[in-house]
């Protein structure tokens, strides 16, 4: 038999769950900071941030100043093992690599275009193995919350792959109209943002927040 609806009883909260995920956080914070993408190979999947150091004018306001990377990071992401999204127990071996492999194809995209160049980045990362894998959306979505990354927020479009053949109806994303150079993009046949829109939008988000 039904019972009378009642919202309450189909909410769960916890806050071992939420102490679970500031204790990330704080690992997070202290990883080491390595260049993009890392000098060295490792496999694993988990979250990362980047950070920028280069002199592009209209990111001054996210820029590394300190060698300890405290500042905002200009994007946060994510990279899951085999079988994440299916629910299948994820197998992580030595050759499986898809946080490093992440790390790789955004220097290669930064590389691509004009005005940026992928030794102007810096990353710090976290690997999530077995049962701490379930926390990597939980752990993304944290940080994005907690920095609201330009790449992430305004200059959306970053982490976009190439439409699939016939799909080049839509449009370039916000970034790669500041950023214009990736190959892919520029078949893109869809109207775009306004530069002096996007631009707009990044001087709005310089502005502290209450």
């Amino acid at each position: 038999m039904t019972q009378t609806f009642d919202l309450k009883q189909h909410i769960f909260t916890s806050q071992k769950f939420e102490s679970v995920i500031q204790e990330a956080m704080h690992f997070m914070a202290d990883s080491p900071i390595h260049s993009l993408p890392p000098d060295d190979r490792f496999p694993g999947a988990g979250v990362y941030a980047l950070f920028y150091c280069g002199g592009f004018e209209h990111y001054r306001h996210v820029r590394v100043t300190d060698p300890k990377c405290t500042a905002t990071p200009i994007y946060v992401g994510k990279a899951v093992p085999p079988g994440w999204r299916t629910g299948r127990a994820p197998h992580v071996g030595k050759n499986n690599q898809p946080l490093y492999g992440r790390l790789g194809e955004h220097a290669n995209n930064i590389n691509e275009v004009v005005s940026l160049k992928a030794s102007d980045f810096l990353c710090r990362f976290m690997i999530l193995e077995g049962t701490e894998s379930d926390l990597i959306s939980a752990c993304e979505g944290q940080l994005i919350r907690q920095f609201l990354p330009l790449w992430n927020t305004v200059v959306d479009g970053f982490g976009n792959h190439t439409p699939g053949e016939g799909r080049f109806n839509q449009a370039r994303s916000a970034w790669d109209v500041l950023h214009p150079g990736r190959a892919w993009a520029d078949r893109c046949r869809g109207v775009p943002p306004e530069l002096e829109s996007i631009l707009a939008n990044i001087v709005k988000h310089m502005k502290p927040r209450n």
